[in-house]
């Protein structure tokens, strides 16, 4: 008979204003050989959609051969140290996303029913309505057995009403999550806020007044957790206080990265980027930005805090220009390139850059172990959006990539080319079993997608 482990997998370190959940330690397995016990600790699985606008350069996304031997295009090159842990798919589309006599808005209601399957209601006012999304389908089925059912990242203000595009409310353009048919899934664009949703125990006094002594004081978050982490460190073994220390230090260095960025914002001029005033607290570098927001979900997953997650890399029809890469057109404009040779390639630059992003995902993801495998290795991460080309405004053969191995149910390193107008809803449906959801069909699904187990 096992004995119970030293660790329960929900133990926090506590401190004033502080509730810091821990990664997969070897003292929260019940004792047995170690390695009949890693065989035997079930790990979980993570879903998360990374979400980019405006379609992408299609000719420079899509490998030329299908399986397993085929070469990554110049977009998706950034992620050939990942190759073997990928699923290249093209052939899926998004037919809610199509005007289905509703006329224009093609842009909204490409965020829209990304993962929602759903056709957006036309509306600009309060009206708004389109479906839940398959993350938070994910989060009902899982979200109990986490601190948080779901976490929701971006990168830029958005607002939640008046019309973005064409007769349709904002809310559609700046949102991909959604709780129920008529309320989005907020995201979350401050560093600060999403460190201190993760690491606060969300008593509102304490985590103020937590707040005030690390500003009076200069102390880190990590103070105030220091006697929960000494009494942790002397009982578990070594294996245990290394991975500990490896975590706090992680915790630590994205806490001094948020302090910087505060910083350097405070002492400088009001910043307006590409229409719009930087908000407080924000990097004025998108890149920084972005590796933050990458950085705190890994923690996320990696604590198990949460098992599900979407990230806006930009708002649907986002105007945003990209000087860091010598790019001062914005990425709409130039998504309507008319066949313009030169906008193509400023647009493949853009496709390439955040490939980067989600490049650097990966290598996170792929550096942690965890039970047998990695976070990556356990995790379904679906990077793309809702529009193929930007010109075109075509809503199927969308831009897709999947990564991770799903707890060993997706054989990956291969480009999977399927038929024309095959739902990406089969796709939501795949991996939503794959979350333990009940789920036999969602939205305008046929079924599950055949081929991800190879």
């Amino acid at each position: 008979m096992n004995q119970p482990p030293i660790l329960h997998r929900r133990t926090f370190l506590r401190g004033l204003g502080a509730a810091m959940a821990l990664p997969m330690l070897e003292a929260m397995i019940p004792a047995r050989s170690m390695a009949a016990a890693a065989g035997a600790a079930k790990t979980p699985t993570r879903m998360a959609f990374l979400f980019v606008p405006n379609g992408a350069h299609m000719p420079d996304w899509t490998p030329l051969a299908n399986g397993a031997d085929y070469d990554l295009p110049y977009i998706l090159q950034p992620l050939q140290p990942y190759k073997n842990e990928l699923l290249v798919i093209t052939g899926l589309t998004q037919d809610k996303g199509r005007s289905n006599n509703d006329g224009g808005g093609d842009h909204a209601r490409s965020a829209g029913s990304w993962l929602t399957c759903s056709q957006p209601l036309k509306s600009e006012g309060a009206q708004i309505r389109v479906g839940i999304s398959a993350d938070q389908m994910a989060a009902h089925a899982v979200g109990q057995q986490t601190r948080f059912g779901s976490l929701e990242l971006g990168l830029e203000p958005g607002r939640q009403g008046g019309k973005c595009d064409t007769g349709y409310s904002c809310a559609y353009s700046n949102n991909i999550s959604w709780r129920n048919e008529s309320t989005p899934m907020t995201r979350e664009i401050n560093p600060r806020l999403v460190f201190e949703r993760l690491f606060s125990n969300a008593v509102p006094k304490e985590v103020s007044e937590g707040q005030r002594r690390r500003d009076i004081y200069k102390k880190s978050i990590l103070d105030f957790v220091l006697e929960d982490a000494k009494a942790l460190r002397s009982k578990v073994g070594g294996n245990d206080r290394q991975k500990l220390d490896e975590y706090l230090s992680a915790v630590r260095e994205i806490e001094q990265r948020v302090e910087e960025t505060e910083k350097a914002v405070a002492s400088a001029s009001p910043s307006v980027a590409n229409g719009y005033e930087i908000p407080e607290g924000i990097p004025e570098s998108y890149e920084e930005h972005a590796r933050l927001m990458v950085d705190m979900m890994v923690l996320a997953f990696q604590s198990d805090t949460t098992r599900v997650c979407t990230f806006m890399l930009a708002n649907e029809g986002s105007n945003r220009s990209y000087r860091n890469i010598g790019i001062g057109d914005g990425h709409h404009s130039l998504s309507h390139h008319q066949g313009d040779h030169v906008k193509q390639m400023k647009i493949r630059e853009i496709n390439r850059f955040h490939m980067q992003q989600f490049a650097y995902l990966l290598g996170r993801l792929s550096s942690i172990p965890e039970g047998d495998g990695t976070l990556l290795d356990h995790s379904m991460i679906v990077y793309g959006g809702g529009l193929g080309d930007g010109n075109r405004h075509n809503h199927d053969d969308l831009p897709i990539v999947m990564a991770g191995r799903g707890n060993g149910t997706i054989e990956t390193g291969r480009h999977l080319a399927y038929a024309p107008e095959t739902p990406m809803a089969n796709l939501l449906v795949s991996m939503l079993q794959r979350m333990d959801a009940p789920v036999d069909s969602f939205g305008d699904s046929t079924g599950p997608l055949r081929g991800l187990e190879g």
